[in-house]
């Protein structure tokens, strides 16, 4: 893009643009642009006209011709942008955060964020922005061993029974061990040995 057009600016322009660079309510950007009319008004040259201003000769170059087609209104507003992308629905970010909480299909450990964006159609940065937004990390797992004992499950009913229902006049004491500290069988053994251990 280069200068396309010569800036002629009139007397009552002239008058409107010197206020707007004299108005210290409106935004910086309203004054860049009515100094570029200005000083391209002067004959300078864009380079020296886009030092002036603070600005980038394709800027200068964009708002002579802005100015050109039409005038100082033009220099105080906004023009017409595309529509940026529509929301995400509330539908398909629900059934993304269903999806992460359930399994995932086939042989897979958890959800990938490329794996969800094929099966809900979505770009895996817009996955991405769904589980930031709500704390959700499904590469990371929590998890705890269970007991291979076949009475498991009756002696947790048991000791959580004690915590939720107490006997009367008794009192409840909880003893946690570190974890393998007497353990006969451990899952981790600590090869090789060392002084100390």
């Amino acid at each position: 893009m280069a200068q396309t057009v010569s800036v002629i600016v009139s007397a009552e322009d002239h008058a409107r643009l010197a206020a707007i660079i004299g108005d210290r309510s409106l935004p910086l950007k309203h004054v860049q642009r009515a100094r570029i009319v200005l000083y391209s008004a002067d004959r300078l040259p864009a380079l020296e006209v886009a030092r002036r201003a603070g600005v980038s000769r394709p800027a200068v170059w964009r708002w002579q011709r802005h100015y050109a087609d039409e005038g100082v209104d033009r220099l105080l507003r906004e023009g017409s942008r595309k529509p940026g992308k529509p929301p995400v629905p509330a539908a398909t970010v629900a059934k993304v955060l269903a999806l992460t909480c359930a399994e995932p299909p086939g042989e897979t450990t958890h959800w990938t964020g490329r794996a969800m964006a094929k099966v809900v159609d979505l770009s895996l940065r817009t996955i991405q922005r769904i589980w930031e937004a709500h704390h959700l990390q499904p590469h990371r797992w929590r998890t705890f061993k269970r007991s291979k004992d076949p009475a498991f499950a009756e002696k947790v009913e048991d000791i959580v029974g004690l915590y939720m229902h107490p006997p009367a006049h008794a009192v409840v004491l909880s003893i946690d061990e570190k974890s393998q500290i007497q353990a006969l069988d451990r899952t981790q053994p600590g090869l090789p040995l060392k002084p100390g251990k």
